[in-house]
Order: C-alpha cells, then structure tokens, then sequence
C-alpha cells in the first residue's frame, strides 16, 4: 500500500496542507513542534481509528473550527481508492470511501499503518492501558470488524458502571438488582470476544517479534509475551506474580463465573472489576519482567521489536499489499548502532514516512523525497 496524495483541512496545526508522495521513502523534517507529526498523525489515524497521542479526538481539530478533514488517496498495486475523514471536535466523525458514505470503521479495510513513536516506550514501561490500546489497535487492522466490538464493549462497560454506582448509591445489593443479568450477558459476548482474540493475535506476533528483537539488540534475549487476564485471576491492583492459574472452561464461562464471584465487590465498588478492559499483556525478556528490570536499552529494543513484529505480521496477512512504515522522530532515541538496524529493517517496505528534527539522525538507508515543513506549512519537497 502506498499513499500517494495526503490533503488535510483544519488538522491540528494545519489550515490547509495538500502534498504528494511516493514509494520507498519521504522524509518529514522540521525544527520540533513545526507539524511533522501531525501528516503522520493523520495518515495513522485512518488505519487505526485513532491517535498516537491522544485518547480523545478534540485536540486534533484546528483552534476554533469544528471539524479536521483527512483526504488521502492510497494505491493498492495497480488499484487507487479516496478515503475522506470528517474529525468531529464534538459529535459522530463520518467518513466516505470513493466518494460514498461509510461507517468510519470500514477505513481500515483499506488502509494499513504501523508507526513507530516515542512514546512506543509507554508500551513497555507504561501501565496496563498503553498495552491494551496498542494490541487493540492492531486488531482493528487485522480485522477491522472488531472496531465495532470494541466500541460496543466500552459502551456496555460504562452503563453496566453507571448501574454499579447507581446501586451503592441506594444500598440496592444482590437479587435485588436483577438488571445487572442483562448486562452481564452483553458484556460476555462481546468481553469474550476480545479477549479471544487478543490471545490468537499474541500468538501469531510472538515468533516475529523475537526475530526482531534479536535484529534490532543484537542479542537474543529470549522475549515473552503472555496474557494476564483478570476472569482468571489477574487483579491489575495487585502485582502481576500473583495472577491466579487458569481455570478449566470457555471464556464466556470463565468471564460469567468470574462476574459473579466478584459481584459483592463490584457493588460495594460501583465499577467492573473483571474484563478484557482490566487484562494485562506481560512482557518478558530472559524470563523477567520488562517493567522494572530492562535497561533503557532493552526497554526500546522490545518496542521496536513489537511494531516490527507488527508490520511483518500485516505483510504476510494483507490482501492489499505491505503496510505503511511510520517512523515518527524514532532516531532521536536510539544509538548509532540502533539507527542502522532499524533503517536497514524497515528500508524494504513499499512505503516509509520518516520526520525528524535533524536530518543527520536518519541513517542512509532511509534517504529519499524530503518534505520541509515549518509552522504548518509545507516549504519545500525535494527528491533524492
């Protein structure tokens, strides 16, 4: 997949931006805070519905407008689609493909991105959400139709809270609240089918994300990753070494019978205490714990090995072609020896988007059309 037109209206800091780009490399560079992330930003977004940055969509609409408008035209081979995105500050985003009207979650049906940032360290070192969100968002892209089980779970997760809280309000407990049965059945469905496949997901990561780690360390540290899912025990309040074993059972009965032997204490809580919004992905290198024992070193080693891993699991499953390689200001972080690694990795993709604030930071490998962007807008394009 390539994105060969890029236009944006009211995006962050852009009023209006329209720039052409091509296979192999384009290289974004600017001083910090000039919008360089900002084209990347918006180019992800409509792979993953999302932000890197934010969990909110109001901070990407220009300062007093309504709406930010992302238009971007993608080859796929010999095959050119539109996708148009509506951002509203308040209220649904629409989206359009070819010109028709979609539902927003079709978008990734056609656009795949995998973006390598800084805050890629919060994967690792951050708490448990970061985790959930960056393997959510790659399920999204694997199988877009899980957008809208993710959405719908949330939305079930927040009224079966507000009937939690409602209930200690009013010292309603136990078969006296018997609309809590109804939620808790649609918050298995689709609790269940999250959590299935963030497993089957995991398992088909793992193998490229230890060649990776092995390629960009130099090393072979022997990385883990593994599910630590609270309708087995796992309580993220509690040190992750204390997660109970599994227990015999289908996840839709595990997650019911988890429900009920935490009811008392979700009443007296008024919250959810079980559920894929509560599960932990556990990252391990030499059989330890990321959090709390990698080096620096080693911390950004698993990151980038979880979006390479990420990438070449989309290559291998796309019917669309390779993924679009983000790298967003990555080189900053890295060593000399970790720049030219992960240049030399990801220099095969159809298409690369690199920024940086210091062109000498980009290895070599990485060298192709240059886009110099200042203040939000787009001074100069200049072709290797």
């Amino acid at each position: 997949m390539i994105v060969e037109q890029l236009s944006l209206a009211d995006f962050r800091n852009y009023t209006s931006a329209d720039i052409a780009l091509t296979a192999g490399t384009n290289l974004f560079v600017g001083r910090n805070g000039q919008g360089k992330t900002n084209l990347a930003e918006a180019i992800a977004y409509l792979a993953t519905l999302g932000s890197h940055r934010v969990s909110a969509d109001a901070p990407l609409v220009r300062a007093g407008a309504d709406a930010a408008f992302v238009r971007a035209r993608l080859a796929h081979g010999g095959r050119r689609v539109t996708l148009e995105l509506q951002i509203s500050k308040q209220g649904s985003n629409k989206a359009r493909i070819g010109g028709s009207p979609v539902r927003t979650a079709e978008l990734p049906r056609y656009a795949q991105v995998v973006l390598f940032a800084p805050e890629d360290l919060q994967i690792v070192r951050g708490d448990p959400s970061a985790r959930r969100r960056f393997v959510d968002q790659l399920l999204v892209q694997r199988s877009p139709r899980m957008a809208a089980v993710l959405a719908d779970y949330d939305r079930v997760l927040k009224q079966r809270g507000a009937l939690l809280k409602s209930a200690r309000a009013r010292g309603i407990r136990g078969d006296a609240l018997s609309t809590l049965d109804v939620w808790d059945d649609k918050l298995v469905a689709l609790g269940a089918q999250i959590i299935d496949a963030r497993a089957a997901l995991t398992a088909v990561l793992t193998p490229p994300a230890i060649t990776a780690y092995a390629q960009i360390a130099g090393a072979d540290h022997r990385p883990e990753l593994e599910w630590a899912n609270s309708i087995r025990g796992f309580d993220p309040d509690e040190d992750a070494a204390t997660a109970a074993a599994a227990t015999a059972g289908s996840t839709e009965e595990l997650f019911r019978a988890a429900l009920g032997a935490r009811r008392s204490a979700e009443l007296d809580r008024g919250l959810t205490l079980v559920g894929p919004h509560r599960d932990d992905l556990l990252l391990r290198i030499r059989g330890l714990p990321v959090r709390g024992y990698a080096s620096h070193g080693e911390s950004w080693s698993v990151a980038l090995a979880l979006r390479l891993a990420s990438a070449e699991m989309l290559r291998a499953d796309s019917p669309i072609g390779d993924p679009v390689v983000i790298l967003d200001d990555v080189f900053a972080e890295l060593d000399a020896d970790r720049r030219a690694r992960l240049g030399d990795l990801v220099a095969g993709y159809e298409q690369v988007i690199v920024t940086a604030a210091v062109e000498a930071d980009v290895p070599d490998a990485l060298r192709g059309r240059t886009v110099r962007i200042e203040a939000g807008v787009i001074r100069s394009v200049e072709d290797d």
